[in-house]
């Protein structure tokens, strides 16, 4: 059976047994103070270790949703991409130029007539696709702008080929070949 601390002082001379007694009366009158108060001695070791767990969760936290709004993102240009490259439609490098802009620069592309009107008319729309501009249909085009808007270079307003009856300009036709 194993000697408790107490005991061995004791034995060996270390402490008398009067001081023995007061100490084991003093840890019984506390033990007996901290049931009758209810309160519990909060370690602060254990605090730390708590509030640094804390801490530890809040930054996993973050971090996991930036890890989870990049694969988002990741997927939203996936998406993209692959609208575009299933609905591309021909381009003619024998065509009209046709001028827009990007990022405040004039870029061009080749298309031949039936597409240049359909592109006023707003029935196509240009898209950046990697490092090149293709022609998608307007359809497609919204459904990439719903998705991110800067994909999205050109997309002109459908033009209807009513005219309202009191039109002062309807005998006026505007051409829709005018390019700048």
């Amino acid at each position: 059976m194993a000697i408790s601390l107490q005991d061995q002082l004791l034995n060996s001379g270390l402490i008398k047994k009067d001081k023995a007694n007061k100490a084991k009366k003093e840890k019984y009158k506390q033990s007996k103070q901290q049931r009758n108060s209810k309160t519990i001695e909060i370690d602060e070791a254990t605090l730390l270790a708590q509030k640094s767990l804390a801490e530890k969760q809040e930054k996993d936290r973050e971090l996991n949703q930036q890890q989870k709004a990049k694969a988002d993102e990741k997927a939203i240009v996936a998406q993209i991409k692959q609208l575009i490259k299933l609905n591309i439609q021909a381009q003619d490098s024998d065509g009209v130029a046709y001028n827009f802009s990007d990022n405040n620069a004039i870029k061009k592309i080749y298309v031949n007539e039936a597409t240049l009107k359909n592109i006023s008319n707003g029935k196509l729309a240009i898209v950046k696709y990697d490092a090149h501009y293709e022609l998608v249909p307007a359809q497609v085009a919204e459904k990439i702008k719903q998705r991110d808007a800067s994909f999205v270079l050109v997309l002109n307003d459908k033009i209807t080929d009513e005219v309202a009856e009191d039109d002062p300009y309807a005998d006026f036709q505007v051409p829709d070949d005018l390019m700048w």
